[in-house]
């Protein structure tokens, strides 16, 4: 049973948004998934709340922020939404379950800065040491500045980069129906889905 857990301690650069997405990828491929949410602000549970009941099942893993316990029986996948500020014993218990770790990272000097120390735990983490570790640039504009200077940052850590996903309000306006990038027809969503192809290669692997 594959544990993904999408983790970084800088709050707001899309954990939520991969892990439901990750989610909804495992649904599609008719596997029995649950989705578990750690943070406080409890933004994946949310989202479950409003998945129509027609969307192919994504079950809920009953943890909150002091208590992160087994997966349920009969689950195959796990994916696990992390809170900003991820240290001490709670870090050591998501690492322990964690069979891949996604990192997210925004083309900003601040994420940079506040990311480089949590990669550098991750390397040292015993607890963490069978997981693999894999980089998502999230909301990219490859015309920036900030861009390369992410593209720097990320070139100089050794750790496969999975893909650059583009700024898009497709993801929000996904969310607020309690939907993934996998529930719907491709139509506009085509050139995101491409973007995910690297990702869902390196899920299943």
């Amino acid at each position: 049973m594959p544990v993904i857990v999408v983790a970084n301690p800088k709050g707001g650069v899309g954990k939520s948004t991969l892990a439901t997405n990750i989610a909804g990828y495992f649904a599609s491929r008719g596997h029995a998934v649950i989705l578990g949410d750690a943070d406080r602000q409890q933004s994946s549970r949310l989202w479950l709340g409003l998945r129509p009941p027609g969307a192919r099942a994504i079950g809920t893993w009953d943890i909150n922020s002091d208590h992160i316990a087994r997966p349920p029986k009969g689950t195959t996948h796990v994916v696990l939404d992390t809170p900003a500020g991820l240290h001490g014993w709670r870090f050591n218990d998501v690492m322990k379950m964690a069979d891949k770790v996604i990192v997210p990272l925004q083309p900003s000097v601040f994420d940079i800065f506040a990311t480089r120390p949590f990669l550098d735990e991750l390397a040292k983490s015993k607890n963490s040491a069978k997981a693999k570790v894999g980089l998502i640039g999230m909301r990219v504009d490859a015309r920036t500045i900030a861009a390369e200077k992410l593209h720097e940052f990320v070139d100089a850590l050794g750790l496969p980069v999975l893909a650059y996903l583009r700024d898009t309000q497709n993801y929000v306006h996904l969310a607020a129906r309690g939907l993934t990038l996998f529930d719907v027809a491709p139509g506009r969503f085509e050139k995101d889905l491409e973007q995910w192809q690297a990702i869902c290669h390196w899920l299943d692997s």
